[in-house]
């Protein structure tokens, strides 16, 4: 990710560079407007192609060949291999922790638990725990968040209260946990070391989580519990559907604890893939041969169960309807409609960086402000502009990094500006914004449509903003050492 470069086209001017963001946003909103939820099926998808195409029709009219354009979308493409990777196993590992009974577990006493007032403000706590303790927000919500989901719709909560509750807290480890690869790749771009990053970036992100949770303690007692439906009932059906047993903790726990040793997270879901797979035979094993068609628990009714799970729709029918909807899983195949779109929004990213659109946008902000605020408010602007037009979360980070890093020390200010900054603006935002591969993968993940969540997802937008807040009024904004 560090050696990302940074295409710039001295024939390129900032309205030519502006008009496929411009056409993409109009045409986005259209199509939302038009296919609503249904809009990242598939429509979307072909948008941001269109999208595409009209940066490359630009970049000709500025002499940029086709072949350069290609190749960067093909590095762009070559960069989201791991994450598309990690989206199938996640699909893989969500459909053998659906029929081993791990899921259903975890809401099991879950339900039992966590009180529906304080139900939002758990989930941001629990996920914090989590992201930190792996550096991970993907990993988090393919874990407990899934689970959390899961507990908020048997609750009757809004499923984009409880993402949002849960992007959050997934997101304050990603950025303060050191071994998260947003928190290391942003010092090095700005020029400071990991530990100095992690100690100024707290003074910003401490405060925004505890607002963000003390938000969401206030939307719980103005949850209206007495419709809450009776968990007895739920318990109940989950009890008579699956063989709810303590032991089935074993397997995320294991995965978490491979994750915190630093484990390859590809290695990691596989692992946890398989267990969920052996142990949806020792524990569930009805459910499995139900899965595979067949009557009874035999070598072949066994793989085609756990096989089944991992690669297509499974659900597990329990005698309450809501449960009905929770206890189902795409697995692999469920996965592709959000590759799909990465792949279409890495097509777009890759044409703009190629054209020098990227480059154009980023210089015009710096230029555009001299003061000291002027410049947080660039990187900040140059971020969001970033996960928009790039989609891709560490473009966000490494192109603003790259190019401000003079300016920051041009203006006396240490390097951990910057990183904190690029953390602030870049890393968290990249999950409101629907094409990102944050966005889309979070999305699929918890099944919840983007524009579900985003308005929940407090401590994500809180974030730009408290650093300009900082800024503002020259909160704890370190210069560099004076050298005597």
């Amino acid at each position: 990710m560090q050696e990302n470069t940074i295409i710039e086209n001295k024939e390129l001017n900032l309205f030519e560079a502006l008009i496929p963001v411009i056409i993409l946003i109009a045409l986005l909103a259209f199509n939302v407007f038009v296919y609503g939820d249904e809009a990242l099926s598939g429509s979307n998808q072909f948008i941001l192609l269109i999208g595409a195409a009209v940066a490359a029709i630009v970049g000709f009219f500025n002499k940029v060949s086709y072949q350069k354009m290609i190749d960067e979308v093909a590095e762009n493409v070559k960069s989201t291999t791991g994450a598309i990777l990690i989206l199938l196993f996640v699909g893989a590992l969500a459909g053998t922790w659906l029929i081993s009974g791990i899921i259903p577990t975890m809401i099991y006493y879950g339900l039992q638990i966590l009180n529906p007032t304080f139900f939002l403000a758990a989930c941001v706590i629990i996920c914090a725990l989590i992201s930190v303790a792996t550096g991970s927000s993907w990993t988090t919500s393919a874990t407990v968040g899934i689970a959390l989901i899961g507990i908020g719709g048997a609750l009757d909560i809004s499923l984009g209260m409880t993402a949002g509750a849960v992007i959050s807290g997934a997101y304050f480890g990603d950025k303060m946990s050191p071994l998260s690869d947003t928190t290391n790749l942003a010092p090095a771009m700005a020029g400071t070391d990991l530990f100095t990053h992690i100690r100024y970036m707290a003074l910003t992100t401490v405060p925004t989580i505890i607002i963000t949770i003390i938000i969401f303690t206030i939307i719980g007692f103005t949850i209206d519990t007495s419709s809450t439906p009776d968990t007895s009932q739920l318990l109940h059906s989950i009890d008579e559907a699956f063989n709810i047993n303590p032991l089935l903790f074993v397997v995320p726990a294991i995965v978490i604890f491979l994750i915190i040793k630093k484990t390859p997270p590809l290695l990691a879901l596989l692992i946890g893939t398989l267990l969920g797979g052996i142990f949806a035979i020792i524990f569930q094993p009805d459910i499995v041969a139900h899965i595979a068609g067949a009557t009874e628990l035999t070598y072949i009714s066994a793989y085609k169960g756990v096989m089944n799970a991992i690669t297509i729709d499974t659900t597990v029918p329990t005698t309450n309807e809501k449960l009905n909807d929770l206890f189902s899983s795409g697995g692999m195949a469920g996965m592709l409609g959000t590759i799909w779109l990465i792949l279409c929004a890495m097509t777009f990213g890759g044409i703009m960086d190629a054209i020098g659109a990227l480059s154009r946008i980023s210089k015009s902000l710096l230029k555009a402000f001299n003061s000291v605020f002027g410049l947080f408010a660039s990187t900040v602007a140059s971020c969001l502009a970033l996960n928009v037009t790039a989609s891709d979360q560490y473009l966000s980070i490494v192109v603003p990094g790259k190019m401000y890093a003079k300016a920051y020390a041009d203006k006396g200010l240490a390097p951990e500006n910057l990183s904190r900054t690029l953390e602030d603006s870049g890393t968290v935002t990249s999950v409101l914004v629907p094409w990102n591969t944050c966005g889309a993968y979070q999305s699929g993940v918890l099944g919840v449509d983007t524009t579900a969540y985003i308005g929940y997802a407090f401590f994500n937008y809180l974030s730009p903003f408290t650093t300009l807040l900082f800024a503002a009024f020259h909160i704890k904004i370190k210069q560099f050492q004076s050298k005597k």
